[in-house]
């Protein structure tokens, strides 16, 4: 089948090589402009602009959408069947029509639960139990169109968005090969969302990152798993500002208020949480440091007990 496909970051990599490796042509790649970054401000290409170089696929980076250009461009193109996989860009209407397939997209949630930019950091912020891939036919409407396939997936209670966001992005991979399979014999199915159901997933920001030791430590500890790479969890210790990045909810209760540190020693650093929780934590970084173990960090910055 001749496809476009339209993705950018990492999440989105596997489902392009996948669609390679059944064996199907890709007409082209839409995928964000470079973006500078680090400190020498050097302009890097997204991951999958990168993917389809490799393949010697060509690459387009429209700034714009809606002005008549990217739609002549993918009518030149002529591709059966636009896929799309964290793009980052809403598609127009004129453009959603322009294949006779249509447009569809892997999305890392289980529609209609979860609709946005964040759908895996918000499954695990919310301490969900499980997880999904969902491939849609899409609408103009944000995530809204059609299902047509979806694969669940058991979260584990200590996992982080980053294994999450790999496993899924190999599911959907998957996934999608077995669904353009269905299109091109005309056996994929098509339910619409249960509009009742929806939930959303906004952009993070770094509201989400203070922790409040008056809740739990279950709590705490998905804020911290689901906020890595970024914004990542943040707690002032001993007046200084710390990003927290691996944490461990303790098997011990206490009756101390809910910020009294409990243990700094070689063995980590325990804080009190809401409801007499304990909630351990291993790795953090300091504003200006490096990202280490706590034991280590103890050693240089010695926390008072209580």
């Amino acid at each position: 089948m001749k496809i476009l496909f339209m993705g950018t970051p990492d999440f989105a990599v596997p489902s392009l090589e996948a669609l390679l490796a059944a064996g199907h042509t890709l007409v082209g790649v839409f995928t964000q402009p470079d973006k500078p970054k680090n400190r020498g401000m050097k302009l890097q290409a997204p991951p999958v602009k990168q993917c389809a170089l490799a393949h010697d696929i060509p690459v387009y980076q429209p700034t714009k959408l809606r002005d008549g250009s990217a739609l002549a461009l993918i009518q030149s193109l002529g591709p059966e069947l636009i896929v799309v996989a964290a793009y980052g860009r809403i598609l127009p209407q004129e453009i959603l029509d322009a294949p006779p397939l249509g447009c569809i997209n892997v999305h890392s949630s289980l529609l209609p639960k979860y609709r946005g930019a964040a759908p895996i950091n918000w499954a695990i912020l919310n301490g969900d139990a499980e997880s999904g891939v969902t491939i849609m036919h899409m609408a103009l409407a944000l995530d809204a169109g059609d299902i047509i396939a979806q694969r669940a997936t058991p979260i584990d209670p200590d996992e982080t968005v980053e294994s999450l966001h790999d496993r899924l992005a190999q599911m959907g991979a998957a996934l999608l090969t077995q669904t353009v399979e269905a299109l091109a014999q005309g056996t994929a199915q098509r339910t619409p969302q249960e509009e009742s159901q929806v939930t959303l997933a906004p952009m993070l920001s770094r509201a989400l990152s203070p922790m409040d030791w008056t809740r739990p430590a279950r709590a705490l500890h998905d804020q911290v798993r689901g906020l890595i790479p970024w914004p990542a969890a943040v707690a002032e210790l001993n007046g200084v500002r710390c990003k927290i990045f691996a944490t461990t909810v303790g098997k011990e209760t206490t009756e101390k208020a809910p910020g009294t540190v409990l243990t700094a020693d070689k063995h980590g650093l325990t804080i009190a949480c809401g409801d007499g929780t304990v909630l351990q934590i291993n790795e953090l970084q300091a504003d200006g440091g490096k990202r280490m173990k706590s034991a280590d960090y103890l050693r240089g910055h010695p926390i008072p007990i209580g």
